[in-house]
Parts: C-alpha cells; structure tokens; sequence
C-alpha cells in the first residue's frame, strides 16, 4: 500500500493535531510500503538547525521509525516548509523530491506535487514564490540567526493570512492551464496535490486529479485524511477515522 498525505500544518500548540499525526502513523503508516509527504507537513521550517526543538525532533523520530522499519517516505516541499534540508532528511530517514514526482503503479504514470505552483493566478503569491525558492535567497536568509528567521515568517505568516481574507477561494485555487500543463509535461494519467484544502476527485479528458484535505481534527465535524493505493491498484480516499469517502 502507498500513502499520500499533505497539508497538516503541525504546530507545538496543536496538541490534537499532533496526537493525529502520530495515530496515522502508528495505526496506519506502518502497514504501508511507502509514504509521500507532499508538503506543509509543518507549519512552518525556519531552517534545519531548528531540530534541537523538542518538538520537531518528536516528528523526525516518528518519520524515522517509518524508515527504520522499511518503509520508503519521501518528501516534496510545500510552500510552509520548502527549507526542509537534507540534514532534516537524514534524521527523518525520508527522501527529498522535486517539486514534479512521477511514479509508475500499475501501468499508470501519477504525477505527485504539493499545489502550490499550479495556482497561477494568485500573481502575488506567485511572486513571492518564486523569490523564496531562489537559492540565493534561501542562503542568506538561513545564514540568519534562527530568532530572527523565525521573527520574519511570523511576520510573513500573518500577512499571509490577511492576503487571505481578501482573495477569493478561485484565485487561492488551481488554474485549470497549469493543471493541465502538469499532465502534457509528465505524461500522467494521475495526479495527487494538497495545498487547496479543498479535497475532491476531478476527472476531465480522462485524466483523474486527487486533492488531498487539510488536516483540522478539532474542527465539528473532524477535517483530514489521506490518499491510498492499495496493492490492487485501486485508489481510495480516506476520513481521518479511516473511513473510505
């Protein structure tokens, strides 16, 4: 079975979603052959240094028993934790991914992203995107003090949330042309992304799109879950109990 999971956003002072977190993987992850991480499985990262945090050092562990029990976990950057290095790798265990993966499975080509790049007409974001994942940009940024890099994504964050509040859910989403360039460029017949936090099954022109949920377990009713193929080759989407949608 492969898992693919996404946009959890884990946080110290989310104890809950923490608690999620590490069900699906004790409950879960562990009978799987290989996970995929496509993005914002923190938050945020401010740099690999930042592993001394207790915190972020539980989630590394967790990833790591994963690994050390044979199960392949790969990561692609989402657009909170695109500073993910290989030192987090290597105390993880997982395999850092292009921001475009394609895996084969049962004769179909699934092009794995995290979203975020495929939301073109969000033109402000996009700006800002391509600056942040310039090399240059991240190097000077991560020779930085760890305090005051945390400082300016606080500061990020919150303009970040009130942009928010002032675009629409349709420039926030995915653009129908960058969707379908995805596919020319990949030859997929599959794709899985997170990012929107709208989970759904697309189909056109018999190409099928699968979009990953957030994760808000204390939300009424409880939002999250995950994407499995099982050893059959049958996609499936899952409710955060587990539960096929």
């Amino acid at each position: 079975m492969i898992l693919f999971i996404s946009d959890l956003h884990l946080q110290v002072d989310r104890p809950a979603l923490t608690e999620a977190f590490l069900r699906f993987v004790d409950e879960r992850a562990r009978s799987a052959r290989q996970l995929y991480l496509l993005g914002d499985l923190f938050e945020y990262w401010a740099g690999d240094d930042d592993l001394g945090d207790a915190f972020h050092a539980r989630i590394a562990a967790a990833l790591r028993a994963l690994a050390d029990r044979g199960i392949d976990v790969f990561w692609i950057a989402g657009n909170r934790d695109f500073l993910v290095g290989e030192r987090f790798a290597s105390t993880a265990g997982l395999a850092l991914l292009p921001e475009t993966w394609v895996i084969e499975d049962h004769d179909r080509r699934i092009v794995l992203v995290h979203g975020d790049a495929q939301c073109t007409d969000d033109t402000k974001y996009m700006a800002f995107r391509a600056q942040v994942r310039e090399p240059a940009w991240q190097r000077q940024f991560l020779q930085m003090p760890l305090a005051q890099r945390k400082a300016i994504i606080a500061g990020l964050r919150e303009n970040s949330r009130q942009d928010q509040g002032e675009k629409s859910y349709e420039i926030m989403d995915v653009t129908p042309q960058a969707i379908d360039a995805v596919f020319a460029q990949t030859g997929a017949d599959v794709m899985i992304h997170g990012h929107t936090h709208r989970p759904a099954l697309h189909t056109a022109g018999g190409k099928l799109r699968y979009v990953l949920p957030d994760w808000e377990p204390e939300a009424s009713p409880p939002r999250g879950g995950w994407i499995a193929i099982g050893d059959d080759g049958v996609i499936t989407r899952h409710a955060l109990d587990g539960s096929v949608l």
